[in-house]
């Protein structure tokens, strides 16, 4: 049966945009990182799985931001400054990745674990801040409603195919 113009448009307009799917995955790490932490701190088991599970996720959500958002960002605004965010996420990206390698390769036992656990999580939670407080409010002003809903719509999609939960 075809869609209609309608059922497009509602669907359509009842979709996330793309920041309300990429803070949708900030909350979802927060939560992570402070279950590790948490742990870590007590040294429980199964600090390991929550890495496994960190590690996916933020290997999912930043290769959305780097081949969709950030691209559309960098594209729309004008400014040098305005730009300068792009610049700075990616490598706050960059700083993540190699960071996040050495909470997986030390023992969940071993007294730095806990240190290590708690640098990750201040490096997510600080460019996840300056996300949602500087680049988002400035994405908001300088793309259409229409726009920012595409990308939400192609962010979701990108996250099925690189199998996000």
């Amino acid at each position: 049966m075809p869609t209609t113009k309608k059922a497009r448009t509602t669907s359509k307009r009842n979709s996330p945009d793309a920041i309300a799917v990429l803070k949708k995955d900030h909350e979802k790490v927060r939560g992570l990182l402070k279950k590790l932490e948490s742990s870590a701190l007590k040294g429980r088991a199964g600090s390991s799985d929550l890495v496994r599970q960190i590690d996916r996720e933020l290997k999912v959500h930043t290769q959305i931001e780097e081949e969709i958002f950030y691209p559309a960002f960098k594209a729309a605004v004008r400014s040098k400054e305005d730009r300068e965010l792009y610049f700075e996420a990616v490598e706050e990206h960059h700083v993540v990745d190699l960071v996040l390698p050495e909470v997986k390769e030390t023992e969940e036992t071993a007294e730095e674990f806990a240190a290590k656990a708690k640098v990750l999580k201040d490096l997510v939670e600080h460019h996840a801040g300056e996300e949602e407080k500087e680049m988002f409010p400035k994405a908001r002003k300088v793309m259409e409603r229409s726009e920012l809903q595409e990308l939400g719509r192609r962010l979701e999609q990108r996250k099925q195919e690189l199998g996000a939960e």
